[in-house]
C-alpha cells in the first residue's frame, strides 16, 4: 500500500459501516460510484441506498468507488480484481451490480470499474452467473448511450423501488429463472426501463426513424416517485470516513423538487413536483445523526434550500439545538432572491466567508429568456446587502451559450461585476482593497426533459470566442475570472443527448484510455476525437438543434412532464416572456407532472 496515495480510501470499516455475513442473505448487493472515494462518499443518494438495502435482513449492499490512477495500476499488476470496501469480495461475485449516474463525463469510469472487475462489458457477453448491471439517478433520464453495458435502469426515486427491485429477483433467483425471465418479472415495477425490450431504428442521416417496445415492455417508462416525503424513509446511522470527502458533513433533504421553472434546469424538471419534510421530522433525524457520528456540520440540501417553507422557524430550533454543541448550519443553495444577511450569517454560524450567487445570465433579456426572474436591482441590491454585512468576497455564476445570447449580454456579465465590485469597494472604505469579486462561467449544456432539449449548444470555436471576449474585459484589481474547460462541455453535450449509436464510441474511447473525463488534467480530447471518427459518429450530431417533431433518444421515458408543455416553454423564451413561479397553487403551469403521476405538491405553507 505504499505505492498508493491515500490508502484508506480502499479499507473500508468506517464508523457506522455494515458488514453483514456474505452466506446468510438472499441478494448482495454492490453500490458504485464511479468516480473516486472523497466525491462519491459525499453523495447522499449512495449513502441512503447503502442503510435501505442494509436494513433489510434480507439483504446486503457494500460500497465501491472509482480506484485512483496508482490504486488501478497495483490491481491490473497484480491480477486482483476490483472489490468491494466491507469483504473485499470481487463485483462479478455479486448478484447486483448498481452504479449511479451522476454525470455524462464518469461514463467510462463505469466500464474501467466493470473491466477491472472481471465483469464483461456488452450485455450479450455476460453469462448467467454474472451480476445484473443496475443504472440510477439523474442519467438514467437518457441513459441511451449505456444501453449496451447495463440490463436495467431506474428512473427516479429509489428508497422504496430498490427493495422491491431486490425482492423481484430474490424471487426469480430462488426459483431458477433465467436472466431473460427475471427481466421480464422487474418490468412489473414502476420506474424499471429494460432497454432490450425496446428497439430503436434509424434513418440514413443518423435520426431515429422508429422508437417501439417489445412485448411485455410498456410504451412508455414513467419515473418512480416518493408521494410523501415526511413519511420516507430516513436511515437510523450515517458512515463516517477515513478519509476527508468533498463533503464532510451531516446532510439531509428539506424537499424535493422546484417550482422555479428554469428552463435551462433538469434538476429543476426530472425532480418536480416539491415535497417538503417535516420541520419536527428534520430536527429529530439531525439531532440522531449528529449524536452518533460526531459531525461538525449540518447541511439543509436541497435544489434551493431558502425556499423551503418553514426555513426561519426550522433554523431557530436547528440553532437552539446545536449552537451550544458547536455544529454549524450550512445552506448550500441559495438563490439571490431569498437571500437576507441574517439568513446567511446564520447558516455560516457569523463567519463572513464567501458568498455565491447565480444571476446566470448578464442581462435582464436573457434571464427571461431562462425563466430566471431577477433584474440588475435586485443582483445590486442583494450584492450591497452582503458587502454591508460584512462579506468581501463574492463570486457570480453565469452560463454562456443561452439560447438567443449575444455579445451584448456577454457585455451585461463584464458591466454587472463591475458594479457589484464598485459597491463592495464603496462600503469597505479603507478595506476596500480586500473586496474581490469572481465570476465563473461555465458553458450551457441543452439537457433532455427541460424546454431546450431542442437547442443546439454553441461549437467548441464558438465558446472559446465568449470565453476570450469575458477574459480581455474582466481585469483589474479585485475582478477574477475563470471558466469551465470548454472541451468538456463539448463532450457533456454528446453524451447528455446521446443515443445508443454512442455506445461503440464510449467503449472505444475506453479502449483507447480515457478515465476520469470530468477531471480537466485526466481529459483527453484527442482520443475522444478518435473515438467517434473511428466509430463513425461526429459530435455535431448530437449538439444540433433538434426539431420539435423528431424523435429524440428518451422520447420513451417519462419524467412526467407533457411535451407541450415543454415545447410551448421553448417559445415562450423564444419571446422573452416568463412563466411564474408555480408554488401558489393558481400559477400552476400545467407542466403535467401532477396528473400524469396521480401525485400532489406537498407544501408546509402555501
Amino acid at each position: 500500500m505504499e505505492r498508493v496515495e491515500k490508502p484508506a480510501r480502499y479499507i473500508g470499516g468506517e464508523l457506522n459501516a455494515v458488514t453483514k455475513p456474505w452466506t446468510e442473505v438472499r441478494l448482495r448487493v454492490a453500490l458504485a460510484f464511479p468516480d473516486i472515494y472523497e466525491i462519491g462518499f459525499s453523495h447522499l443518494g449512495l449513502r441512503l441506498l447503502y442503510q435501505r438495502i442494509n436494513d433489510h435482513p434480507a439483504y446486503l449492499a457494500e460500497r465501491v468507488y472509482a480506484p485512483a490512477k496508482d490504486m488501478e495500476e497495483e490491481l491490473r499488476k497484480t491480477g486482483l480484481p476490483l472489490f468491494s470496501l466491507e469483504t473485499r469480495h470481487p463485483l462479478n461475485q455479486f448478484d447486483v451490480v448498481g452504479f449511479t449516474l451522476q454525470y455524462e463525463l464518469s461514463y467510462t469510469n463505469i466500464l474501467n470499474m466493470m473491466n477491472l472487475a472481471g465483469i464483461p462489458l456488452k450485455r450479450e457477453e455476460r453469462g448467467e452467473a454474472d451480476p445484473l448491471i443496475i443504472g440510477g439517478g439523474p442519467g438514467s433520464f437518457n441513459p441511451e448511450p449505456l444501453t449496451a453495458f447495463f440490463d436495467l435502469f431506474l428512473l427516479g426515486e429509489g428508497e422504496d423501488a430498490i427493495l422491491e427491485i431486490l425482492a423481484s429477483m430474490a424471487k426469480a433467483k430462488e426459483n431458477a429463472l433465467s436472466k431473460q425471465e427475471m427481466k421480464k418479472e422487474l418490468l412489473k415495477i414502476e420506474g424499471v426501463y429494460v432497454p432490450e425490450f425496446y428497439t430503436v431504428e434509424y434513418e440514413q442521416e443518423g435520426k431515429i426513424a422508429a422508437l417501439y417496445p417489445v412485448p411485455p415492455a410498456p410504451p412508455v417508462v414513467a419515473k418512480r416517485i416518493l408521494p410523501d416525503l415526511t413519511t420516507a424513509y430516513l436511515p437510523e446511522k450515517d458512515l463516517v470516513p477515513w478519509v476527508e470527502p468533498v463533503h464532510d458533513r451531516a446532510m439531509v433533504e428539506l424537499f424535493r423538487g422546484c417550482t422555479r421553472g428554469c428552463r435551462f434546469c433538469q434538476a429543476g424538471m426530472i425532480y418536480r413536483p416539491v415535497r417538503e419534510r417535516a420541520p419536527a421530522v428534520l430536527k429529530d433525524y439531525l439531532e440522531k445523526i449528529i449524536a452518533q457520528t460526531g459531525y461538525e456540520e449540518a447541511s439543509l440540501t436541497s435544489l434551493s434550500s431558502a425556499d423551503y417553507s418553514q426555513i426561519n422557524e426550522l433554523l431557530s430550533a436547528l440553532t437552539d439545538c446545536f449552537s451550544p454543541q458547536g455544529v454549524r448550519l450550512s445552506l448550500p443553495s441559495l438563490r439571490i432572491d431569498s437571500f437576507s444577511p441574517e439568513l446567511a450569517a446564520r447558516f455560516q454560524g457569523g463567519r463572513k466567508v464567501g458568498l455565491t450567487f447565480a444571476p446566470e445570465a448578464g442581462t435582464e433579456r436573457l434571464r427571461r429568456v431562462i425563466n430566471k426572474n431577477l433584474t440588475d436591482a435586485e443582483i445590486l441590491t442583494t450584492a450591497r446587502e452582503a458587502f454591508a454585512a460584512g462579506w468581501q468576497r463574492l463570486k457570480l455564476y453565469f452560463m454562456i451559450g443561452l439560447p438567443t445570447e449575444t455579445d451584448p449580454d456577454l457585455e451585461g456579465i463584464v458591466t454587472l461585476a463591475r458594479q457589484v465590485l464598485t459597491i463592495g469597494r464603496d462600503l469597505n472604505g479603507k478595506k476596500a482593497g480586500r473586496v474581490q469579486v469572481t465570476v465563473s462561467v461555465s458553458t450551457f449544456v441543452p439537457k433532455p426533459h427541460t424546454p431546450f432539449q431542442w437547442r443546439p449548444q454553441i461549437s467548441l470555436a464558438e465558446t472559446e470566442r465568449r470565453q476570450n471576449f469575458l477574459r480581455e474585459r474582466l481585469v483589474g484589481r479585485g475582478l477574477n475570472f475563470s471558466w469551465h474547460d470548454p472541451r468538456l462541455s463539448q463532450m457533456e453535450g454528446v453524451l447528455s443527448r446521446g443515443d445508443r449509436r454512442l455506445g461503440n464510441a464510449l467503449a472505444k474511447a475506453w479502449e483507447l484510455g480515457c478515465s476520469f473525463d470530468s477531471w480537466p488534467d485526466q481529459f483527453r480530447w484527442d482520443l475522444w476525437q478518435e473515438a467517434m471518427a473511428v466509430t463513425g459518429l461526429k459530435m455535431e450530431e448530437y449538439t444540433r438543434a433538434r426539431a420539435y417533431d423528431e424523435i429524440l433518444p428518451w422520447d420513451h421515458l417519462s419524467a412526467g412532464l407533457k411535451k407541450a408543455y415543454l415545447q410551448s416553454e421553448d417559445q415562450r423564451a423564444e419571446q422573452g416572456q416568463t412563466t411564474p413561479d408555480c408554488r401558489p397553487r393558481q400559477n400552476c403551469s400545467t407542466c403535467g407532472v401532477c396528473a400524469s403521476l396521480n401525485i400532489h405538491p406537498q407544501l408546509l405553507r402555501r
